[in-house]
Parts: structure tokens; sequence; C-alpha cells
């Protein structure tokens, strides 16, 4: 079984110029959600989103061409893919030719579906059209400024959440507090959150005191996701929730997961001030 210890993360390698499939390393999702306590079917729907920002090619003469790129990796895939192997993958591209563009975004969809499990769709953004675009800001109110007093930073706490009403309401609720550690190198890893429900009121103190108990865990971003909704929805039971991370960057990749209860609409992909 692949394993993050296996992997390229963490270790000295060398970025090759020429297209090679093969460095892209798939880890299965199965383990940690059993860990979770998450078992089949699913309790949720939902996407993993990615966007690379350092993406480069040849024409058909050599010349270079460069894009943005919109990935999404549906959440029955049984893998995900390391984002150090992703990053070298894309980078393998940058001295290798190809006819046309289309030919291209079939083979990297192609590339990724095969290493994931499952179809991956894969949208080439021009540079003038991503600059064009605005920053968008997660809707929602925000729970950042409530005057608590913090004395504990991990691990995940469950037992922070509660609600503090028994009727039932619609609520979006953001925080930009989120912060979880990469589970090999140690490096952070920074996050926008928006939740969506209908159920109970959530108690505001303890919520924001449970997504700040993330601070010095380490988990990769989808897996960080998972565990939140499932926490909210075992302690809370909303009848409905979904919960959207929006994570800043590294090596020129952001990972948005999203988690929902089945019938909710997958998000878009909006840019935030951070990202």
């Amino acid at each position: 079984m692949n394993s993050v210890e296996n992997s390229t993360l963490g270790k000295v390698v060398a970025y090759g110029g020429q297209y090679d499939a093969s460095v892209l390393y798939p880890i299965p999702r199965a383990e940690k959600r059993v860990e979770i306590g998450i078992t089949e079917p699913l309790p949720f729907s939902g996407v993993d989103i990615w966007n690379a920002y350092e993406f480069s090619w040849l024409d058909s003469r050599g010349k270079p061409k460069v894009a943005l790129i919109e990935f999404r990796f549906p959440i029955n895939s049984p893998n995900i893919i390391e984002s150090k192997s992703f990053k070298l993958y894309l980078n393998s591209y940058m001295q290798t030719r190809f006819a046309d563009t289309e030919t291209m975004r079939q083979q990297i969809s192609r590339d990724l579906s095969q290493a994931a499990g499952a179809h991956v769709s894969v949208m080439l953004v021009t540079v003038n059209a991503m600059a064009s675009a605005e920053i968008d800001v997660l809707e929602g109110t925000l729970i950042d400024d409530l005057p608590l007093e913090i004395s504990s930073y991990g691990p995940p706490n469950a037992k922070y959440l509660s609600v503090d009403s028994g009727s039932v309401i619609d609520e979006v609720l953001v925080s930009h507090l989120l912060k979880s550690n990469c589970p090999v190198t140690g490096q952070p890893d920074w996050a926008s959150l928006q939740i969506r429900y209908r159920g109970p009121r959530l108690d505001r103190d303890g919520l924001l005191r449970y997504l700040i108990s993330y601070r010095e865990h380490n988990e990769f971003h989808e897996q960080c996701v998972e565990r939140i909704f499932i926490d909210i929805l075992r302690e809370c039971s909303p009848q409905r929730l979904a919960v959207y991370a929006r994570y800043t960057r590294r090596g020129g990749l952001d990972i948005n997961p999203f988690r929902a209860t089945p019938g909710l609409p997958n998000p878009g992909n909006p840019r935030t001030a951070r990202q």
C-alpha cells in the first residue's frame, strides 16, 4: 500500500522537464476514512478541487505556452494524489511538445484518472481570463472575532461542538482560522472554511474552539475536511450540512475539498483573497 513515508514528500527530488506520468504517487483514501469512522456507502457527496498556477508546455513549434488548470477529483475515487508528486508531474510537461492543447488536456485527464482510480476532470484557463476574474469572498457570518480565551491547540476535539438552541435554522458560518500541518514535512496548511447547515443552532464559541484545535494537527487537506464534516454531523445532528475549505497554495497548487450531505450541489471555484 502506498504511504506518505514512501513518497517523494519531504525528500530532495530533481525536477525533470520531459513528460513523465510515473512520478504520480496515489495514496488510498480508505485507511484514513476507517480511522475517522467513515464506512460505505459514504455519508457525504462532494469534490476535491485543485488549482495549478504554475504550468507550462511547448507547442508544436517548440514555443512555450502557459495556463492555469482546474482539476476536479471525485470523492469516491480510491486514491488521492500526493501533492509533491503532482507538482513533479506537472513540471514534467515543461519541455514537452504537444500538437495541440486539447491532446495535452486529455493526456493529463487520463493520467490523473488512472492514478486516482476514477475520472478526473481537467479544465485549462488562460492567464488573461484569470487576470480578469474578481477576488471572491466566502458567503457567511464570520466567527473569528469571538472574544475567546484559548489555551489548547490540539488534538482536534469534537467535544467542543454542541448546539445552543433546539429550534431549526439555516445558517452559513465562515472562519479563516483553520490551520493544520502536512503529515510528513510539518509545513503549515492554511485555510478559510465555510460551514453551511440546516438544523439546531451551532454553538459558535465551541465551533471556533474546535477549528482552532486543528492548529497542531498533522493530516492532509481532504482528511481534515472529512473529519470536520463527520464530527459536526455526529455531535450536532444537522439535517443538512456542507463543509468547504479553501486552502492557500503551496508550490503552485491549492487544494479545496468540499463535503456535503447527499443531494447538495458541488460548489463553484471562487478564488479568495488568500489564494
